[in-house]
């Protein structure tokens, strides 16, 4: 049970690490109908991913692994706890945004995008990606079992 834990923890973290990069990508392109709707679909996955990880993952850290008291206590969880709990906050953001567009699409329109808030949104993207660098580093210092 705990190889399968693991691998759908992973599944999740490199779907959420995708669907931040799709959006990324999209973000840099000029705002059509479709693109649009590819925003809203895939933060909704990335959204789903993030739940799902949240979940598996505090399973893992409470019945499977080293133990809720193990992870409590070691820096680098901590840190990696912290930094997806701020993806998470920042996540509202452009997940706000995207939802604030269901109207226009609906009509069959293109969103209004202000300059100012999409240069917003690229840089919350921008910090979520930068997170996860960070998330990363701190799961390969827990797999060596450093920073405890």
């Amino acid at each position: 049970m705990s190889t399968l834990f693991a691998f759908l923890h992973h599944l999740c973290a490199f779907t959420l690490v995708a669907a931040l990069a799709i959006e990324f990508t999209l973000i840099k392109q000029e705002l059509t109908l479709a693109s649009a709707r590819r925003l809203q679909v895939t933060d909704l996955v990335l959204g789903i991913a993030a739940g799902l990880l949240l979940v598996i993952g505090l399973s893992r850290v409470f019945f499977f692994e080293k133990g809720a008291a193990y992870y409590w206590h070691s820096h680098a969880f901590l840190t990696k706890f912290g930094l997806f709990v701020i993806v998470g906050l920042l996540s509202i953001i452009p997940t706000m945004e995207f939802l604030s567009w269901r109207g226009a699409i609906k009509a069959g329109q293109v969103p209004v995008w202000e300059v100012s808030r999409r240069k917003r949104v690229a840089m919350v993207i921008h910090a979520e990606l930068a997170a996860v660098v960070i998330i990363l580093l701190c799961a390969a210092i827990m797999a060596r079992g450093g920073w405890v």
